[in-house]
């Protein structure tokens, strides 16, 4: 149980260091309609994980609160929503698709910066996998084992554009390419900590599992609606955004169906 544990935990790692890798193979940087391609595939795979993964379950498991089962969902969604929200108060950062810095003022550069933006929004999808874990651990019966790694590779495939994305345009604005590989593996490394955090706080506080799983919901469409769909939508106006949005949310909607 452990050692599977700990390949779920490091699948998305994993996703982040291919994507990131990316940066050895392309050579002239990555075209920006692949950017937002790639930028709406993992919205649309976090916004199916939210839905399926997270807060179908967590309405589920409050079903004994008869009509009132929605109560969890709806609080714990709008935490997370204001976690992220605070996050991103509070730390200083940059996207990819924008000049202006945004929380407190600071004197870092650009490159710690863009990672800072990426790491940020890693949190969540860490917590997500953590709840769903630590759930899964407790005995809980609306959480299999095939649903936690259907969320796990969930998270890594969404987590393949994001490494590419954070690495390869590093590259462009002249980074060596073994530290923007660097600094697209280390954006991710906050997912596998953000996760164990998760497993340890939800073991203390089981009862609240419907809290937790709708909370990581939330902080996880923040994401999507605060940054992930106005990237793909960046630019000349094209469809591949919405499109591959599409393909992320239909595919990680079968792994939840075909695993789950």
């Amino acid at each position: 149980m452990t050692k599977r544990v700990l390949i779920e935990l490091l699948l998305p790692l994993l996703g982040t260091a291919l994507g990131a890798g990316c940066v050895f193979f392309l050579k002239s940087g990555m075209n920006l309609l692949i950017q937002r391609t790639l930028t709406g595939f993992a919205a649309g795979v976090m916004v199916a994980a939210s839905i399926w993964s997270l807060l179908v379950p967590a309405i589920e498991q409050a079903a004994g609160m008869g009509q009132r089962a929605f109560l969890p969902a709806v609080i714990g969604f709008w935490l997370g929503v204001l976690f992220l929200l605070a996050l991103d108060r509070a730390v200083p950062h940059l996207h990819q698709s924008s000049n202006q810095t945004e929380g407190p003022r600071t004197q870092l550069g650009r490159t710690a910066m863009l990672v800072l933006a990426v790491t940020l929004h890693n949190i969540p999808e860490g917590m997500a996998v953590g709840v769903v874990l630590a759930g899964w651990l407790a005995g809980n019966e609306g959480i299999t084992a095939a649903a936690t790694l259907a969320l796990s590779i969930g998270i890594a495939l969404q987590n393949f554009p994001e490494g590419a994305v954070i690495s390869i345009p590093l590259r462009r604005e002249g980074v060596r390419k073994g530290r923007a590989f660097l600094y697209g593996v280390l954006s991710g490394a906050a997912e596998p900590l953000a996760a164990v955090m998760t497993i340890w706080a939800a073991g203390l506080i089981l009862p609240a599992l419907p809290y937790l799983l709708s909370f990581a919901a939330g902080a996880m469409i923040y994401v999507v609606v605060e940054e992930l769909i106005p990237d793909a939508s960046a630019g000349s106006h094209s469809n591949l955004g919405t499109l591959s949005f599409a393909a992320g949310f239909t595919i990680m909607l079968a792994l939840d169906v075909v695993l789950g």
